[in-house]
């Protein structure tokens, strides 16, 4: 189990890293949402080890519409840097 989170949270940071040395705002953004499904993912993972369905539910939900948000925002930012 521990090597199995150890291994989520490494593949969770390769995003992150490769926004870090691109300056677009676009692909920041993807990165995040890339971090935001990994991490629900990871909770998902987590709730099923332990047998907690709320935990779960909280997965579901971040997975469901935290991308949603951060996409919108995304979009936001670049269209006001074009104009």
């Amino acid at each position: 189990m521990n090597l199995m989170l150890i291994a989520m949270i490494l593949a969770l940071l390769i995003p992150i890293y490769e926004a870090w040395q691109d300056e677009d705002i676009w692909q920041k953004m993807l990165a995040f949402a890339s971090a935001a499904t990994k991490t629900s993912v990871m909770i998902l993972v987590v709730s099923v080890l332990r047998d907690d369905w709320m935990i779960g539910v909280v997965g579901v939900i971040i997975l469901s519409v935290g991308n949603a948000g951060l996409m919108l925002l995304a979009h936001l930012i670049k269209r006001m840097s074009e104009q």
